[in-house]
């Protein structure tokens, strides 16, 4: 071995990812803490999720479950994570996300950094002129769905996650 944790997470990268999920304002998790309290003793709150995130001892918390209305009168599910389970969610984002985004096709637009549903309409009205069919699909409860070990399995084959 020869570094001292078995993740190698940069502390400027912990504060980058609780600034951005500071910027995105929400609400406290299912610990009750808010980004308020969090705040109270940021450096040591900060340091703790580091030493948890790089020495591979974290892990998440139950996220907390409320309904949310949509717009047919139904009601959707959303989960709320803590304030640290924002932070490791980006933190993994911005290891995994650069290597992963190599392997999508061009004409994948949905959540993509740098791509926006404009993107898409204006993708769809070029692809209109240059072909005469088209294919629509949309996969209802994708992430309630997929066989999660297969997913896993499919970012450790494309990154060095392990």
């Amino acid at each position: 071995m020869n570094q001292a944790k078995p993740f190698c997470i940069p502390k400027l990268e912990v504060v980058e990812a609780y600034e951005r999920g500071k910027a995105n304002k929400g609400t406290a998790g299912v610990d009750g803490q808010s980004i308020e309290e969090f705040e109270s003793s940021l450096k040591d709150n900060l340091y703790k999720f580091w030493n948890r995130m790089s020495s591979g001892s974290y892990f998440p918390p139950p996220v907390m479950r409320v309904e949310i209305p949509k717009g047919d009168g139904r009601m959707r599910p959303l989960g709320i994570p803590t304030v640290s389970d924002r932070i490791a969610q980006q933190i993994v984002k911005q290891q995994l996300e650069p290597e992963l985004e190599k392997h999508f096709h061009p004409d994948s637009y949905g959540y993509r950094p740098g791509k926006s549903a404009l993107d898409a309409v204006g993708e769809a009205r070029k692809n209109c002129w240059e072909y005469d069919w088209v294919l629509d699909l949309d996969i209802k409860g994708f992430f309630d769905n997929i066989d999660h070990d297969l997913l896993i399995r499919a970012v450790r084959h494309h990154t060095d996650v392990k």
